[in-house]
This record gives structure tokens, C-alpha cells and sequence, in this order.
């Protein structure tokens, strides 16, 4: 087995570029929603203004060169090319971090957050930090048979931390990287030292356990979330291949299904944009759109289906809790992550902290693992 880490750049080419403003050029519109707001989906009038600046406006290129700014490689693992960004802090004590990402998210997700973790203030909280694209995600290779599994993501990726030169590592996760950040301290305590989440997801205890009225609060939100939002990942659970033709075709298909995701799931007062601009939007669906990766994006939700359980975590574990974000009470985390050193409900803030306020999460981070850090 090729065990290489082989660099990489994202070199989309000029032709990508020319083909997506033609294809936002023709695209055909359907008619607008019935109601004045977004509960049947992304806007018809925002759809066209947003899909009219990326086609006249956003830049790309610049995008492009944040993310070669910063060492990427690829190495395989499984027979998938699993890529990767690699910071390493200037400060010779700081420990190893692996950010991993979700759906409908990429590496691009981090790019507000590495400088700060890897170059900050006081050296006592720098960072070695690893970002990997999920397998079918971003400048992963596509899986071509089944069984890529939240666990076999989360081996792959202890595999891929030994490759970069690191035997014990900290990690964090939100979507599926939270899932997946939490198996890896289930699999491989000897080499995660500790965990940072923004999902806390656990389930009932089966002994009674006394629930707070923000407790109740939060599964009531949960509740509503299951009936009102969930319509995406059913769809996913069962049918990624169905769905992938019209987001792999059409990019304003792929913009109203995973854009709608930021206005959502964010934070906000009716203008999602004051939280994440447009062109962090932009930049997050157009990775999603150069490399085709509708299907294999997908397909995670349909390997994963009622097949992960929520198994018990002993490493020192770390929440913050965003309040526009999906959440179970702390009673269920606590039984599930027995080592929990750090809990914190955050005044504001959704689903995407490392795109919503980078430098929050980042404070979040230095807090957490300055309770870890030997």
C-alpha cells in the first residue's frame, strides 16, 4: 500500500469556470415559492441574486489561493485519496489538532480559524492543525464501493495523523465531523488525548436523569427540527444517487439545496449574510460544485442510516453549545461522554461557528484544551 503523502493544489481550470457561468446563464427558473418567507426552501429572488454574483461577481481565484496558502497533500488510505490541509504552528510545543468537517461543508469551512490556532498570541495555545476532506468530500477521492462508514472515516483518519507525524492528537468535529470526533475517541483513546464538540449528541439514559427547563427547551427544538428540516437528510438517507443528477447538472440545483443550509441553520435576524457573507456561501458551494461531489457527499448519509450507535467515550471531552444549533441535554452527554471537563452554553451562534464567528470558536477551542494541555 502507498503510504505517500503526495502535495496537492486546487487548480480548477479555466474551463470550469467558463462552464459554470454559462450553465448559471441558462439556467431554468421555476416558479416562486407560495409564501414570504423560507419555509418551502431558498427564495426564487434570492436564488437569481444570489446565483447572478456568482456568476458576475464572486471570485473564485481568490478562494483558490487561500486554500494553496496552506500545505495540502493527499495520501491513500483504503484505496481512497484522502486530502488534507497541514498548518504546522512557528511554536515548537504546540500540539496537533484535527478539524474535520461535515455536510454540506468542506476544508473551506476552516479557513477563518487555522492562522489564529497555529500562530496565536501566547504560544502556550498554538496548534499543529490537520484538516482532512472527508472521503467523497471536497479533494477526497470518491469511494467507489460501499462500506465508508463513519468508523472507517474515523480509522482512516488515526491512520492519516500518523502519516502527518503525529501519534497523539486532539481533536474536533461538527456535523459529521462531530460523529465522527466522537468514535475516534471511542476507537482510539491511545491516540486521541481529547475531544472538542459544538454537537452534543448522546441518547437517553436508561436510568431517569433530572432535566432543566433548557433541556426541554432544546428537545422541543429538536423536535420542531425533525418535522420542519429534516426533509434533506431523508432524501440522503435513502436516494443520494436520485437527487445527485439534478445538484451534478444544474449549479443553482446545488446552490438551493446545500446554500439553503446556511440560512437555516445559522444564527440570525432574517439576513443570514450579516452572519455569513455571501461569498463564504459561494465558497462553500462551489467546492461542492468543481468537484462534483453531489453523490458521494450524499452517499455518507446512506452508509451511515441507523447504523452508527452512540457509543461511549472515555477521553476528556469539551462541549459549547450554540443556541440556533441541534442539541440533546447535558444529563445524555454526561452518560455517554464520561470523561466531560467542559460544558458551555454560548449566548449565540448556529451550526456553523467556524463560519458564523471564526473567532469564537477559536476562543472555545483555546479554552477547552487549556484544561487538557499537560
Amino acid at each position: 500500500m502507498d503510504t505517500a503523502l503526495v502535495p496537492f493544489r486546487v487548480e480548477v481550470p479555466d474551463s470550469e469556470l467558463a462552464d459554470l457561468t454559462r450553465r448559471l446563464a441558462a439556467t431554468r427558473w421555476p416558479d416562486a415559492e407560495t409564501v414570504d418567507d423560507w419555509s418551502q426552501g431558498m427564495p426564487l429572488a434570492y436564488a437569481k441574486d444570489l446565483a447572478e454574483y456568482w456568476a458576475n461577481v464572486y471570485d473564485w481565484r481568490a478562494t483558490e489561493a487561500r486554500l494553496n496558502a496552506i500545505p495540502q497533500f493527499k495520501t491513500e488510505i483504503d484505496g481512497v485519496g484522502i486530502h488534507f490541509l497541514h498548518a504546522r504552528s512557528p511554536h515548537p510545543n504546540a500540539k496537533p489538532l484535527l478539524l474535520t468537517h461535515g455536510w454540506p461543508g468542506s476544508v473551506a469551512e476552516f479557513l477563518d480559524v487555522i492562522e489564529p490556532l497555529t500562530n496565536p498570541p501566547d504560544p502556550a495555545d498554538a496548534f499543529h492543525v490537520v484538516a482532512p476532506s472527508l472521503p467523497g468530500y471536497g479533494f477526497s477521492d470518491k469511494p467507489t464501493g460501499t462500506g465508508w462508514t463513519l468508523e472507517r472515516i474515523a480509522q482512516s483518519f488515526v491512520t492519516l495523523m500518523g502519516r502527518a507525524g503525529y501519534d497523539r492528537f486532539y481533536a474536533h468535529g461538527n456535523d459529521w465531523g462531530s460523529f465522527i470526533t466522537g468514535i475516534l475517541g471511542h476507537i482510539a483513546p491511545d491516540h486521541v488525548e481529547a475531544i472538542h464538540l459544538v454537537m452534543p449528541f448522546a441518547s437517553a439514559p436508561e436510568a431517569e436523569v433530572q432535566l432543566t427547563q433548557e433541556d426541554y427547551k432544546g428537545l422541543g427544538a429538536l423536535k420542531e427540527f425533525a418535522a420542519k428540516e429534516s426533509a434533506y437528510a431523508a432524501v440522503m438517507n435513502t436516494k443520494p444517487q436520485s437527487l445527485a443528477y439534478g445538484l451534478t447538472d444544474s449549479p443553482v440545483g446545488q446552490l438551493g439545496w446545500a446554500g439553503e443550509k446556511y440560512w437555516s441553520w445559522s444564527d440570525h435576524d432574517g439576513d443570514a449574510e450579516k452572519i455569513i457573507s455571501r461569498d463564504r456561501i459561494l465558497d462553500m458551494v462551489s467546492v461542492c460544485w468543481f468537484t462534483a461531489t453531489a453523490a458521494s457527499s450524499g452517499r455518507l448519509y446512506w452508509e451511515s442510516y441507523n447504523k452508527s450507535p452512540l457509543t461511549q467515550v472515555d477521553v476528556p471531552t469539551g462541549f459549547s453549545v450554540f443556541p440556533a444549533d441541534a442539541r440533546m441535554p447535558k444529563a445524555w452527554a454526561e452518560h455517554r461522554f464520561t470523561d466531560l471537563r467542559y460544558w458551555r452554553e454560548m449566548p449565540s451562534g448556529g451550526h456553523f461557528p467556524a463560519l458564523e464567528n471564526p473567532a469564537v470558536l477559536v476562543e472555545e477551542l483555546r479554552t477547552f484544551f487549556r484544561l487538557v494541555r499537560p
